[in-house]
């Protein structure tokens, strides 16, 4: 079991913390503020909401956590060290020098710094990597990756497996990609407050409501080659090009955050947000990315193409009371209704994967699509048996009740936590000519897969088969 030592337990190092955590690895955490055991907890709260509802496939068993009283306890025999504490250079340096005494052989120091370089991190000869991820650490898929050739490297691979994307910069750069961008637009945001043109409200419905949105699947530059129309970005620039030259923006100046900008900001801010805890802004910030990335991941785009790929790697495996587990998946927020539980349509996306789950053990899978055929569902039914809230991990089983010829009938059962079945589906499928687009008998591999998991399944029982609607039994 692969382990990671964090150290500094606030935002991004919580952060941290439920990305190895709900990765499979088990992580040791040192943090002397006596509320990081409460702070880090409430984190993960929402990470196992959030994090599993992104994929389609289960992530590995979660791992264990523990909390250190001592950077040593923590760092002792850790493969990945993870240092997130504040943005002082000197405590930094400090807390290198403690770290570097029980730094297993070959292991390396990674650092959250927002600007700081890897040679100033690096300068009293701790092998320190800059690995700078974006908050909430355990949804956001981004890690900007600076420093000595190999140290990157070893760090891109660890990244990676942990569904992470790594930007490895080519040139070091104070504050690296992303944060110079954010401070550019956090400039501009704060002369048109202090000049009364926009509020903290207008500002941010600027970016939410527009541009913000589009850059979230296509970022600058693909986004400005659109707006160049068929001549594509050539003609954007030779279009836009000179408003560069505009005086629309201050980006070269910056106003003093004298007190009066101060309150300001933060008058508008409370008047926009104060009737939200900080922990319901943190959960309505995850929910919108759950749904935003789930969206991104069906198209590949963006940060979606980085979900595929790590999902591309996780695996579906299993048994319960010696039924193959078809599909585990959390409960993303867009499956909920306004009565706050999954609603009939989730039941049938559950569904369709599930059997989807079961035609990839039997070889219908991608590839055997691709040749052209399929099987389609034509019948299903639904018994709704406990609620489903947002977050709750489910689990379905499926039981082949029929495997003959050109007939699939499956029976899922859906599975809470505790063991409760919450729901079952009833669902018969064709096998499909994807080119007539009408019934024919499966290949021969396929067909007899199937017949032998129908023979398998046919002594256990399926309690809510075979019944009409209304019938509980």
């Amino acid at each position: 079991m692969s382990r990671a030592a964090i150290i500094g337990g606030g935002v991004i190092g919580g952060g941290w913390a439920a990305r190895f955590l709900l990765n499979g690895w088990d992580v040791a955490v040192f943090d002397p503020d006596p509320e990081a055991e409460r702070k880090i907890g409430e984190v993960l709260d929402n990470a196992r909401a959030s994090l599993p509802a992104i994929y389609d496939r289960p992530l590995p068993a979660e791992g264990s956590l523990r909390f250190c009283e001592s950077i040593a306890e923590a760092v002792t025999g850790a493969d990945w060290v993870q240092e997130s504490v504040s943005e002082r250079l000197d405590l930094k340096h400090r807390v290198y020098s403690e770290i570097s005494l029980s730094l297993s052989e070959g292991a390396f120091i990674a650092s959250s710094t927002s600007g700081f370089k890897a040679s100033n991190l690096a300068a009293k000869g701790a092998p320190v990597v800059v690995v700078h991820p974006f908050n909430p650490v355990y949804l956001l898929p981004l890690l900007e990756i600076s420093g000595a050739p190999e140290l990157c490297e070893k760090a891109t691979t660890i990244a990676t497996s942990i569904g992470m994307h790594p930007l490895i910069l080519k040139t070091e750069i104070d504050a690296f990609i992303g944060n110079r961008f954010q401070e550019a637009v956090w400039r501009e945001a704060l002369w048109m407050l202090k000049d009364g043109i926009a509020t903290t409200e207008e500002i941010d419905d600027a970016i939410r409501m527009g541009f913000g949105l589009r850059w979230a699947q296509m970022g600058l530059f693909e986004t400005y080659r659109i707006a160049g129309g068929e001549a594509g970005m050539k003609s954007y620039i030779e279009q836009f090009g000179p408003s560069l030259q505009w005086p629309w923006t201050k980006l070269t100046d910056v106003p003093e955050l004298d007190d009066a900008l101060i309150g300001m900001i933060s008058e508008q801010s409370d008047a926009q947000s104060g009737h939200m805890s900080i922990r319901e802004l943190e959960r309505l910030r995850d929910d919108n990315l759950v749904a935003i990335l789930r969206a991104l991941r069906h198209t590949g785009s963006g940060a979606g193409g980085v979900i595929a790929t790590h999902e591309a790697k996780l695996e579906v495996a299993g048994e319960i009371e010696g039924l193959p587990i078809t599909l585990r998946r959390a409960v993303p927020v867009v499956w909920t209704d306004y009565n706050g539980h999954m609603n009939e349509a989730a039941y049938l996306e559950l569904g369709s994967w599930a059997s989807d789950g079961l035609m990839q053990m039997i070889g219908a899978d991608a590839e055997y699509v691709a040749s052209g055929k399929s099987y389609f569902t034509v019948d299903t039914r639904i018994r709704y048996l406990d609620e489903v809230h947002r977050g709750e991990m489910l689990t379905v089983t499926t039981q082949v009740l029929e495997g003959a010829g050109k007939k699939m009938k499956l029976f899922h059962r859906v599975i809470k936590e505790d063991g409760t079945v919450c729901a079952t589906l009833e669902t018969l499928l064709l096998h499909t000519n994807l080119s007539t687009r009408r019934a024919c008998p499966p290949e021969a591999a396929v067909a007899d897969a199937l017949e032998d998991l129908a023979k398998a399944h046919s002594d256990f029982s399926a309690e809510g088969a075979g019944g009409s609607v209304g019938d509980r039994g």
